[in-house]
């Protein structure tokens, strides 16, 4: 069992960087004798290594101490209605091997064993030492797979089977992952998660995420912690009403209008090929234009949730990110920029609205980097109730 004081010190390794042993003491507030102990216990376990001395103007040469990324190994994945995709990581976050498989929506007759077969391939692609040392598998899930089944079309049968099964114990009790431990979360809460550590984490302590993808949804951190709320639904931006009809079958939801199977379907009603979003041919023609209809509508309806989310949190930002392509990201920024300037704000301080900074891979990496948390931060909290297992919110 791995002490309190020597996960302390590794997570102050993956906030800060490499760090010389008087300055991580300081950081720490312990002794330089007591952190030396607890570094040499990290190194024999393989947990940290140390790096090349740096020679400085004075005094002795200073010999950073790091995380050794071979001291670990975990895997993540995202389960989403367009895909599985499957990540291998390190123990510095560092992304080892990834691996796909698309469908149209995820059949629970057959997605069980796709994610077998990543969880192998992924095992498969390390050195026999190296597979000993995997952690765990994290997985990143919508919260309900099943919903809006009136929007996607799909076959109802199939979204009734989602709602009786536990994702997290099914997958647990696949023979692929029978020896190591399971963990899951909500597929944006895993996204934000990824950002807080490997992305704008260290810049900001409390900012509302945005990540868009088949639907958007977002995350919430709070004072440096990732929130989730008692029932997961925290930061669930998507289902924010934008308006109401008492003609209409439901109020307008966000994810109506600013999520990618919204313009995949302006795609295919203009006869375009759909997925354009994904590179830099949403930008050009013939699908210049859609994209662009699309980008002032989201923007409009994101810009209104920013508002209202700043009206109830004290935010030092809001942070965009998604599956889509990064030129599609900035035009989308700016689009949001413009009309966040026609809401009034008297009263309540405007927060800088940011790029996300890992993008498609947010979700399973995410998703990869809970059994890390379980094992080896000094935080833990539940993130999910529907998870049943708690879950580190921070390195």
């Amino acid at each position: 069992m791995m002490r309190l004081s020597e996960r302390f010190v590794l997570q102050a390794l993956r906030t800060h960087g490499p760090s010389a042993q008087v300055a991580l003491a300081r950081l720490l507030d312990l002794k330089p004798q007591t952190l030396s102990l607890i570094v040499s216990r990290l190194e024999k376990s393989g947990f940290v290594t140390r790096l090349r001395s740096i020679r400085g103007r004075v005094g002795q040469p200073s010999v950073p101490i790091a995380l050794n990324p071979e001291g670990a190994f975990a895997i993540g994945i995202k389960v989403g209605r367009r895909e599985l995709e499957g990540l291998l990581i390190d123990f510095a976050g560092t992304i080892r091997e990834r691996r796909i498989i698309g469908h149209t929506f995820p059949d629970p007759r057959k997605v069980f064993g796709d994610i077998s077969l990543l969880v192998d391939g992924l095992r498969g692609s390390l050195r026999r030492s190296q597979r000993a040392r995997i952690c765990g598998v994290g997985l990143a899930t919508p919260l309900s797979i099943e919903g809006w089944q009136n929007i996607l079309g799909f076959d109802r049968k199939i979204t009734r089977e989602w709602s009786e099964i536990d994702l997290r114990q099914r997958v647990a009790s696949l023979q692929s992952c029978a020896h190591y431990r399971v963990e899951s979360v909500k597929d944006t809460a895993a996204a934000c998660l990824a950002e807080l550590v490997q992305g704008r984490g260290s810049e900001m302590r409390s900012f509302v995420y945005v990540f868009i993808d088949t639907f958007i949804g977002g995350g919430v951190v709070l004072n440096g912690h990732l929130y989730g709320g008692g029932n997961g639904n925290a930061g669930a931006v998507g289902s924010m009403t934008l308006r109401t009809s008492r003609s209409a079958a439901r109020a307008t939801q966000l994810l109506d209008v600013a999520s990618l199977w919204t313009l995949d379907r302006a795609y295919a009603d203009a006869g375009l090929k759909k997925g354009a979003w994904a590179d830099g041919r949403a930008l050009l023609a013939p699908w210049r234009n859609v994209t662009r209809a699309w980008l002032r509508k989201s923007a409009r309806a994101i810009a209104l949730a920013i508002n209202a989310a700043a009206c109830l949190l004290d935010l030092d930002g809001v942070i965009i990110d998604g599956s889509f392509s990064r030129e599609v990201l900035q035009s989308l920024l700016s689009a949001v920029d413009a009309e966040i300037n026609g809401y009034d704000w008297e009263g309540v301080a405007v927060p800088p609205v940011l790029a996300g900074r890992v993008g498609h891979d947010a979700q399973a990496l995410g998703g990869a980097l809970l059994p890390l948390y379980a094992k080896f931060s000094p935080y833990s909290v539940q993130l999910n109730s529907s998870a049943q297992s708690d879950v580190e919110n921070r390195f």
